[in-house]
């Protein structure tokens, strides 16, 4: 009887021990540098904003962050890599429209579960896409596009950076919603598409800002619509332009967006801490100065806020790509 109370009381004892490093452990977070997890290649927009957000962070709170890039299956191989991380705060990555809401319908197994894989922390920066057509197009308006689609039915041809992307899709949207059909050609990414565009082999393009603004500041296209829910008032060469909502769909949005997210089962007191510096970071001028210049605005929400917005955004590209049939190349 009395080894029985022994051994009780010593695992009361020992249970107490591992809450009080448990919580030594989350006041001294971080005691070593953050991985920020990018799942696309250098030098692209999402690794742009990634390091924007990482020096902004290290400054902000003295954390070390450490951008990490790992390609590969459109975002899956470093958002895989998140998700069986420890779920300790010191591996996040950036998701986005692709990898979080557009893969799980475009791929028949995905590593992961974007929806239960993950602990939501906030979203970063948003982007729409720009309908362009070239300089000398006799086309001014989306009014005048949607004319010449119908009465030449999958004649006229729209580059997209490839198929599957948010432009690709943004597109198929448009058409289903505007009763007409393009000829969609995918190329391998936004500078072919856009080369093409320029040489008049294609008609259309739906371009990302960071692609199309060079373009409309050397006047060599001419944009009729932008895809986001408002105009783009943080960008000169962008803020005439109309949205496609406004020029007779109303309610139409196709936009890239960034947000940050965690192992499933991190701490929330740790999702907490992180969240509050990325909302910090996006509301200071340089940041939005920052993104500005390539189209983008700041978002930023709170953990719950993204985890609706990743759930609507799932369902809307889930139910689309499916209704279209769309494969990947």
């Amino acid at each position: 009887m009395l080894l029985t109370r022994y051994l009780a009381a010593t695992a009361v004892l020992a249970l107490g021990a591992l809450g009080t490093v448990g919580i030594a452990q989350a006041d001294t977070w971080p005691s070593r540098p953050i991985r920020l997890v990018v799942p696309f290649p250098p030098g692209g927009g999402t690794d742009a904003v990634a390091r924007l957000i990482a020096e902004k962070m290290s400054t902000q709170a003295r954390w070390t962050v450490v951008v990490e890039n790992r390609p590969g299956a459109g975002g899956n191989v470093g958002l895989d890599a998140v998700a069986k991380a420890a779920p300790d705060g010191y591996t996040i990555g950036l998701g986005q429209t692709s990898n979080l809401a557009i893969n799980p319908a475009l791929y028949t197994k995905m590593p992961f579960d974007p929806l239960k894989d993950f602990a939501p922390i906030s979203t970063v920066a948003s982007q729409p896409v720009v309908l362009l057509v070239n300089a000398t197009s006799p086309y001014k308006t989306l009014k005048d596009a949607v004319t010449a689609a119908k009465a030449k039915p999958e004649s006229l041809r729209m580059g997209t950076p490839g198929n599957g992307t948010v432009s690709h899709l943004a597109g198929e949207l448009l058409e289903r919603q505007g009763g007409f059909t393009l000829l969609n050609v995918p190329y391998k990414g936004a500078g072919p598409a856009m080369m093409d565009l320029l040489g008049n082999q294609v008609e259309f393009n739906f371009a990302n800002t960071a692609a199309a603004i060079p373009q409309l500041t050397n006047g060599k296209v001419r944009a009729l619509a932008v895809s986001s829910a408002q105009r783009v008032r943080n960008a000169p060469q962008l803020a005439n332009v109309p949205t496609i909502a406004e020029s007779g769909y109303p309610g139409f949005e196709a936009i890239t967006w960034t947000g940050l997210v965690a192992p499933a089962n991190t701490p929330r007191d740790i999702v907490d801490r992180i969240n509050a510096e990325v909302r910090k970071a996006l509301k200071t001028q340089d940041v939005q100065d920052k993104l500005a210049t390539e189209g983008s605005a700041a978002m930023g929400s709170t953990p719950e806020q993204f985890a609706d917005y990743l759930r609507v955004e799932h369902r809307k590209w889930g139910t689309l790509i499916r209704d279209a049939n769309i494969k990947l190349d």
